[in-house]
């Protein structure tokens, strides 16, 4: 059993602990891998509890459902006081547990779970709770759209790829998911979004509220150019002669971006075009050729995880500012070799097609850098697209300190990139999958 072996795996590894009276590095790492896996394993085990208490206090029963019976109003209320959670978690909870159990017919025989995949990920520790729970509710909006047969593939994908990566990564892979299942349904999210946004300002204690929501391609310019103006920052930061100087940049991100904001603002008021960090500032909106011929299915825009329909690309790509990159179509050339140090503009482009942003930490593309694999003066490394990669300032530096290595397997613009830890990390070097190829559900 999965839970037994987690708490097994704990017990040896706090048992070597107590001989060397500390936990190495590894050590640590594994207590901390048992837990989570024992964690999860817990989680699941909630799940199926939840539904179970969910199904003996189903309506029907009326006053002698299980938690009527002992005073609670549903459920999720009784759920909800036995574990100190919100009711949205418990409600999440049984969710999770009625999708992962077993079901009976009307003749009172056993069927599969609904989603069995999911049952046995969730079993075996191997996703969480609130993981399942993003899956089975694109599962369950899909369903009758795509049919039984696209269903169970997308579950089959989706835990596949949830597993071992962050709750913010499963919900990046389910954006990307849904696009793909149901391509149809992206305008109309986008129309309902746009009828949806506002911008809210007043002034209380002395400061400017502001709340703005808005629709993903009404507010990628917004995003790119505040981005564009905190990397700037960043940069001068990392340059300065004497980081510790009493009037040195400590100001927080979210300050960053407040600053951005009124800097912008400034900057269109006194319509001076020079001396704006964030003019540089791109917004890059790409499609499948065949989609953009067809109009139908979706395209990216970097830097957001949500898609957008073709015609919004369409849209987008004939205003000012934007670049739209076609793929599968003939363009520039992209590998210069030894002809030129520096990546060319391009090149950045296919750069980010692959990796999306930061390969390593995700961070998006106005945050990082094209840096050479292979080091341009140490081994000679030309600058080409299978010898570059999108990372950030810190993992960069972190490529490079502790020893890891970066492999790139395919061509151009679609090949995938690996990140192999150092022995420290991992004994057995297990390649990681880094770049946008992470939230690719179709790759």
């Amino acid at each position: 059993m999965p839970l037994l072996e987690a708490f097994e795996r704990l017990g040896d590894v706090w048992g070597d602990a107590e001989e060397s009276a500390e936990l190495s590095r590894i050590e640590l790492l594994d207590a901390h891998r048992a837990v989570s896996q024992a964690q999860r394993c817990l989680d699941g085990l909630h799940a199926e509890l939840a539904a179970t208490i969910a199904h003996e206090s189903r309506s029907e029963l009326g006053p002698d459902g299980f938690a009527k019976q002992h005073g609670y109003r549903s459920a999720a209320a009784m759920i909800a006081a036995n574990t100190g959670g919100s009711a949205g978690d418990a409600k999440r909870l049984i969710a999770v547990g009625q999708a992962a159990a077993p079901r009976t017919n009307l003749l009172g025989e056993v069927l599969p779970a609904r989603y069995p995949a999911l049952a046995s990920a969730l079993a075996a520790g191997e996703i969480s709770v609130a993981a399942a729970a993003l899956i089975v509710s694109l599962l369950e909006r899909i369903r009758l759209k795509v049919g039984s047969a696209r269903v169970e593939e997308a579950e089959r994908l989706l835990v596949g790829r949830a597993a071992g990566i962050s709750l913010a990564d499963v919900g990046k892979l389910v954006a990307r998911a849904e696009a793909w299942l149901d391509p149809d349904g992206v305008a109309p999210r986008e129309r309902e979004a746009r009828d949806r946004r506002s911008l809210t300002m007043f002034e209380r204690d002395g400061s400017l509220h502001l709340v703005l929501q808005t629709d993903i391609a009404s507010g990628a310019p917004i995003k790119a150019a505040i981005q564009a103006y905190v990397a700037a920052s960043f940069q001068s930061r990392i340059t300065a002669t004497d980081p510790d100087a009493p009037d040195a940049d400590r100001r927080s991100v979210a300050m960053i971006q407040a600053d951005a904001l009124t800097a912008i603002c400034e900057h269109a008021i006194a319509c001076d075009n020079g001396g704006m960090p964030a003019s540089g500032a791109t917004v890059v909106v790409r499609v499948n050729l065949d989609q953009l011929m067809s109009g139908e299915g979706s395209a990216t825009i970097d830097g957001s995880d949500q898609p957008v329909s073709v015609s919004t690309c369409r849209r987008m790509a004939a205003g000012g500012g934007i670049i739209p990159v076609v793929l599968g179509s003939a363009g520039e050339i992209l590998d210069w070799g030894r002809e030129k140090r520096l990546f060319t503009r391009a090149q950045r482009l296919a750069l980010v097609e692959r990796d999306g942003g930061c390969a390593m930490c995700g961070l998006p593309p106005q945050m990082t850098k094209a840096h050479h694999i292979r080091w341009w003066q140490r081994d000679t490394g030309p600058t080409d697209l299978n010898n570059g990669v999108l990372l950030c300032e810190s993992c960069h530096h972190r490529i490079h300190d502790n020893g890891w290595d970066i492999r790139i397997e395919g061509i151009g613009a679609a090949a995938r990139v690996w990140l192999i830890p150092p022995r420290s990390i991992d004994p057995a070097r297990t390649p990681r999958l880094g770049g946008r190829a992470r939230y690719d559900i179709a790759a």
